[in-house]
């Protein structure tokens, strides 16, 4: 415990430095049309089921590594990405098609932080319905 407390400084300066210099050339160097256009792919192009597909199989990554990736986004990846418009519209594009579902209840709060850091929209799965259960009405 007392490694990790010495380490967790560090690790999140650097992470925050390396990041953001990341989004600054981002930010600079790709072109809004660019960004619009993987974007309007992702949407109108890539088939439902396909991101179904990507979805299910990440709900079969351990708990443990779900919670961490959610933490990590959460608490290393620094303010100034979500001030980037690109790389925010880059986020939320993707990370819409995360259904709630998947998100282990311990990390439901870094989850919240991370949906309203990148103003991620939560949308309906694309999943069929489970089918209904009919209770018989006995007439008493």
């Amino acid at each position: 415990m007392l490694l990790k407390t010495v380490l967790e400084p560090p690790t999140k300066f650097v992470s925050h430095k390396v990041i953001s210099l990341e989004v600054k050339m981002v930010d600079r160097l790709v072109p809004d049309r660019l960004l619009l256009f993987y974007l309007n792919t992702l949407d109108k192009r890539v088939p439902s089921k396909a991101i179904d597909g990507i979805i299910n199989s990440l709900d079969k990554l351990p708990t443990k590594v779900r919670s961490s990736l959610i933490t990590a986004a959460d608490e290393y990846v620094p303010d100034t990405v979500a001030s980037s418009r690109k790389v925010s519209a880059v986020i939320s594009g993707v990370y819409k098609y995360v259904p709630d579902r998947i998100i282990p209840p311990e990390s439901a709060n870094n989850w919240a932080n991370v949906k309203m850091k990148f103003h991620i929209p939560t949308l309906l799965s694309k999943e069929a319905p489970p089918p209904r259960r009919e209770v018989a009405n006995d007439g008493s």
